[in-house]
């Protein structure tokens, strides 16, 4: 029971941390809130959100094979499959995110420019997008728990 409770807690741990990076990307990501200091900012905060998004996949799968209710039980529930679709979605989403933040550090440092409201606005979305899509997994999360 408690390595149990220790997974739930560190997975918990993982989401909220994922959450704290994530939010602070889109705020940073802002065109009025942009400038060489975020630019060197946005690739770190990027590199803690993935190894946050690392951190809650390998304790999810902790929980699955080292949990009280095991592989057998997980394996057959349509809602874990669901919310492990939308987090391998949200993963996807983040890489031309990351490539985009390093480029526009890279560009800064080289030249001092930022990059175009159009790209900035562009790299934006995707990050809103993620930022909207990550609160529907713990709402499955809900549903599957009360017997959905």
């Amino acid at each position: 029971m408690t390595l149990e409770a220790l997974l739930a807690s560190l997975h918990l741990l993982a989401m909220l941390t994922l959450v704290v990076f994530l939010a602070s990307q889109a705020a940073l990501c802002r065109p009025e809130w942009l400038n060489a200091a975020v630019l060197e900012r946005l690739p770190r905060l990027h590199l803690i959100y993935g190894l946050a998004a690392l951190l809650m996949l390998l304790t999810g799968a902790a929980r699955v094979f080292l949990g009280i209710k095991g592989l057998a039980w997980y394996g057959t529930q349509p809602l874990l499959h669901l919310k492990i679709t939308l987090f391998v979605l949200m993963s996807l989403m983040a890489l031309p995110t990351g490539r985009a933040f390093r480029r526009w550090r890279d560009t800064c440092r080289a030249t001092g420019a930022l990059p175009d409201a159009a790209e900035q606005r562009r790299v934006r979305r995707w990050v809103m997008v993620q930022a909207h899509l990550f609160p529907v997994i713990p709402v499955i999360a809900v549903f599957w728990a009360r017997g959905w």
